[in-house]
């Protein structure tokens, strides 16, 4: 998940005006997206524009956050809730919910991926960027902050951090409890397979690829 605000403080009256989730079961992404601007109901100051490039003219049209709560609890529903740097999104998401009279998220659904990635990589530097070319993560449309984007290179940050997209392969028991503390107990079961994402045309290349290796191959039994 991703924020963008006003300014750095919701005390001094700063306000919310981006927000995105990107989805991620079992650490995989499921093609399940969230992403809402804000009206903040105030200027928007020339320090803060220069990181986002969102204009009170551009949000000024935009619904409040009194009207997109209610889409985007049921979003994120009781999963956890991974962010860089923690306490500052969660200091304007929490102060949001108060403003329309709703509880606060407590700190146990909160996973902070810099805490994750200054115990992994003490010393740093552990900026989203920096985590981003670490891992080889292509971060080249970057250009200005964006909660979508930043929430999307986020989701591989984490699943990088939480040991890659399969740190549960081992299934001893101790594995799957050492990997569910890392990840504050986000593992579950998967209930049902997950959506496909590709379009036809990379269908049909994956077909004419599995075509092209002759012979009896084992793809075929699941492509068809």
């Amino acid at each position: 998940m991703d924020t963008e605000t006003t300014g750095l403080d919701p005390r001094n009256g700063d306000r919310l005006v981006e927000i995105a989730c990107v989805e991620v079961f079992n650490y995989i992404p499921t093609g399940r997206t969230y992403h809402q601007y804000v009206n903040p109901e105030r200027d928007m100051p020339q320090e803060a524009f220069a990181v986002h490039g969102l204009s009170a003219q551009f949000l000024s049209d935009k619904p409040v956050f009194s009207d997109v709560v209610a889409d985007f609890m049921e979003f994120v529903g009781d999963a956890k809730m991974v962010f860089h740097n923690a306490s500052f999104d969660m200091s304007f998401i929490n102060m949001e919910l108060g403003r329309v009279a709703r509880e606060a998220v407590p700190s146990v659904r909160i996973v902070d991926t810099l805490a994750l990635a200054r115990r992994k990589h003490p010393g740093g530097p552990n900026t989203l960027d920096a985590l981003c070319k670490r891992y080889g993560i292509d971060n080249s449309t970057r250009t200005l902050h964006g909660a979508l984007l930043d929430a999307q290179l986020l989701a591989e940050v984490y699943l990088q951090l939480s040991g890659g997209q399969q740190p549960v392969l081992d299934l001893s028991l101790a594995s799957a409890a050492a990997a569910r503390d890392q990840a504050g107990g986000a593992i579950l079961a998967r209930p049902a397979p997950l959506p496909v994402v590709l379009d036809e045309n990379e269908i049909a290349a994956h077909k004419a690829f599995i075509d092209g290796l002759g012979g009896e191959v084992l793809w075929r039994q699941y492509d068809e």
